[in-house]
């Protein structure tokens, strides 16, 4: 039985000519800056985004764990939102390691943080608080994508306040395709981006963190002392040279993937799908509490794996086909009309 993994795009498997680049990787020593295959790697993250340099680390929780580290010092804060990964599901790393305090505010449906509060909870002068030195941003958040003009008025805030501004990119590229626009026309708002290789592009292992010389400098300490440090890594980093050269533009197909299975998930009665939340690889189904563990249970049973908090998360990526959408929704539908909804 073929298993048809929704749970994340994480899961994705290198394609065979992803694996014969890696097989064939130029390597040396990366702790010692020797490895030629990742500083191509992180030269070219650098070039896509339109900032000076890069940094090749091994997940993106470390990639926004170093962002927030490099630019705020103990007893200072950032601010996210109260979904965001940087601040939720990223165990307090920045609180934990830097002394760092977070000053989460709820999302908008958008995905956006509504900027007056932002601006509200920005900490005045004062030793009685922390201060405020960074704006955390999320690009896609729970799929959908945040305007350009939005993330402008973003940066114009940020640079009035005296923030630095820090993008949690890990699907940036499904954002950049959905809005036909190239990654710096995104990433050119920020003072740093962080963004996956290992999600929707594709590779097995792998994030980048991208911003100016000095901010990458500071990144670089942050990463030995975490413990990134990889050594012979270009065979990881070839993977992901391969993924941003051949596995941006297909990011399409999951995005279609993925309005096929809401629509078809939407008709069926007892499941609540936002149609218009579906805006890249991200399907969110609500259903009663009662009876979503049975249900998860059931597609289980027949090689359905689905993730979410509260909601199903269903996300489509690389190793889901056009006639796996078809089954889910069929198995959706016998689930549902089993005993009168009643799994």
């Amino acid at each position: 039985m073929k298993i048809i993994d929704l749970r994340s795009d994480t899961v994705t498997k290198p394609t065979e000519s992803m694996r014969q680049v890696m097989f064939e990787a130029e390597v040396g020593d990366d702790v010692y800056a020797e490895d030629p295959t990742v500083n191509r790697l992180q030269e070219m993250a650098a070039e896509m985004a339109g900032m000076e340099a890069g940094l090749f680390v091994p997940s993106g929780t470390q990639g926004n764990l170093l962002a927030i580290l490099s630019h705020c010092q103990r007893g200072e804060e950032y601010i996210a939102g109260q979904q965001a990964h940087c601040y939720r599901y990223e165990a307090g790393g920045a609180a934990v390691f830097g002394g760092v305090q977070p000053q989460p505010i709820s999302f908008e449906e958008d995905g956006t943080l509504d900027l007056s509060q932002v601006a509200a909870v920005i900490k005045p002068e004062d030793d009685h608080f922390a201060i405020t030195r960074l704006l955390c941003l999320e690009n896609t958040q729970a799929g959908t994508v945040l305007p350009l003009e939005y993330q402008s008025d973003a940066a114009d805030l940020a640079r009035e306040c005296g923030l630095k501004l820090h993008l949690d990119g890990a699907r940036v590229f499904n954002a950049a395709v959905r809005q036909q626009v190239s990654l710096s026309a995104i990433t050119r708002y920020y003072d740093s981006v962080s963004f996956c290789l290992s999600k929707g592009l594709g590779a097995p292992v792998g994030s980048i963190l991208v911003g100016s010389c000095e901010f990458i400098d500071r990144a670089h300490r942050w990463r030995k002392m975490a413990g990134g440090g990889m050594r012979q890594a270009g065979i990881l980093a070839a993977a992901g040279i391969y993924a941003m050269e051949h596995q941006v533009e297909r990011l399409s197909e999951d995005h279609l993937h993925a309005t096929m299975l809401a629509e078809g998930l939407a008709r069926i009665d007892g499941l609540n799908v936002d149609l218009d939340a579906v805006q890249t690889n991200m399907v969110f189904v609500s259903i009663d509490p009662e009876e979503q563990s049975r249900l998860i249970g059931f597609l289980k049973v027949r090689g359905i794996l689905v993730g979410g908090y509260g909601q199903l998360r269903l996300v489509t990526h690389h190793d889901i086909e056009a006639e796996d959408i078809s089954c889910v929704i069929e198995v959706f539908q016998a689930a549902m009309a089993s005993n009168n909804g009643q799994l």
